[in-house]
C-alpha cells in the first residue's frame, strides 16, 4: 500500500530532480525550437525574400530576427547561457507568430508556437536550474550557490 501511496502521492521533488527536469525541458524544448531555426537557413536564399515582415522593418530583418531567435538563443537556452537573455527574443518571436502573423488562423494553426510560448514563458520565471552555465558562473562568482 504504501509503494501505491507513494506513486499516487508522491513528495515534493527536490532541487536537484527539478534541476534535472529543467535540463530536460531545455534539452528536448531547445532542440525542437532550433530545428525550425536550421530548417529556415538550409532555405535561407528562397526565404530571405518571401519571408513575412509583420513588423515593417523589411523580410530580410525579419527573416535575421527570427533566425536569431531560433538559432542563436535556442542555443543559449539549451546550454542556459544568458538564459532569460535568450528568452526574451523566443518568446517575443512567438507572440508576432500568434498575434500577428497567424492573427485570422485557427487554433490548430496556432498550436506549436502557443506551446512553445507556454513554455518559454514558464521557464523564463523558474530560471534554468543547477545545471546550466549561468548557475555555474553565478557559483564561480560569489564562491558557491546558496538556496536563500
Amino acid at each position: 500500500m504504501s509503494r501505491l501511496r507513494r506513486i499516487l502521492f508522491p513528495l515534493p521533488p527536490s532541487t536537484t530532480v527539478l534541476s534535472v527536469l529543467f535540463l530536460a525541458v531545455r534539452i528536448v524544448v531547445g532542440l525542437l525550437f532550433l530545428n525550425h531555426g536550421i530548417a529556415k537557413c538550409v532555405a535561407y536564399d528562397r526565404l530571405i525574400i518571401t519571408f513575412p515582415d509583420p513588423l515593417s522593418l523589411g523580410s530580410d530583418v525579419s527573416f535575421i530576427l527570427v533566425l536569431f531567435a531560433e538559432v542563436i538563443c535556442s542555443l543559449g537556452f539549451i546550454l542556459g547561457i544568458l538564459f532569460r537573455f535568450c528568452l526574451i527574443p523566443m518568446i517575443f518571436t512567438m507572440c508576432i507568430v500568434i498575434f500577428v502573423v497567424h492573427a485570422g488562423a485557427s487554433i490548430y494553426e496556432k498550436e506549436l508556437p502557443i506551446l512553445y510560448l507556454t513554455i518559454f514563458v514558464f521557464m523564463f520565471f523558474t530560471g534554468p536550474g543547477f545545471f546550466s552555465f549561468d548557475m555555474a558562473f553565478r557559483e564561480l562568482s560569489i564562491g558557491g550557490y546558496s538556496a536563500n
